[in-house]
């Protein structure tokens, strides 16, 4: 007589179900595969494990060059207390200092600086001239509310090259500027309550990062 198969407890079903899922056993002192929660098999290619991994990459990476730009922008903010060249070599820190400068109403000394520069570059005459032009009446001009301050040997010799305009033509009056800026604005900028919190604020920034 053919016994009929005995039904499984829900204890045993149970049991089955587990090893079927967890795979083999382990022998003792092997670690456990690395799994997740959407790989029943437990091996490590799962696509799921693997963007994990890499994300997480990512973002230490994201947050390491968050760390390194922080320390750069106040590294750089660091040198222009000790350069006035190296301050104006940087475009945020001009931008600081003209603020600064126009605080003091002075900031066409700046502006006539960054002009002479912009006329350097040219080399059509046509352009030169009209620029040469332009600054003459914007900042070197008796009657201009933006004039800068020269002294007479510069500025007549500024009005005998507007007979024949050239793109240096303002380089002795520039570099008056500069060494003014440098000499006379430059220290007021480091003591300024402009200077000090731009300071504060980046190294909150550094510190939050």
């Amino acid at each position: 007589m053919t016994s009929e198969p005995r039904s499984l407890s829900g204890v045993e079903m149970r049991k089955r179900q587990a090893g079927h899922i967890e795979g083999p056993p382990q022998a003792p002192g092997q670690p456990r595969p690395n799994t997740c929660c959407l790989c029943w098999c437990g091996c490590c290619k799962c696509l799921w494990n693997e963007d994990r991994i890499e994300r997480s990459g990512r973002e230490t990476c994201t947050k390491m060059d968050s760390i390194e730009a922080s320390d750069e922008h106040l590294e750089d903010m660091g040198s222009w207390a000790r350069s006035f060249e190296m301050m104006m070599r940087s475009m945020e820190g001009r931008e600081f200092f003209r603020e600064f400068l126009r605080s003091e109403y002075s900031e066409e000394n700046l502006l006539f600086w960054l002009a002479c520069e912009e006329l350097k570059k040219e080399t059509n005459p046509a352009t030169v001239d009209e620029k040469a032009r332009i600054i003459y009446e914007d900042y070197v001009s008796i009657l201009s509310p933006k004039e800068v301050s020269l002294d007479s040997r510069v500025r007549e010799g500024i009005n005998q090259s507007l007979a024949e305009p050239s793109n240096l033509m303002y380089e002795e009056a520039q570099l008056q500027i500069y060494t003014l800026m440098h000499r006379d604005s430059f220290p007021r900028f480091l003591n300024s309550s402009v200077y000090r919190e731009l300071l504060a604020t980046r190294r909150r920034t550094c510190l939050d990062t």
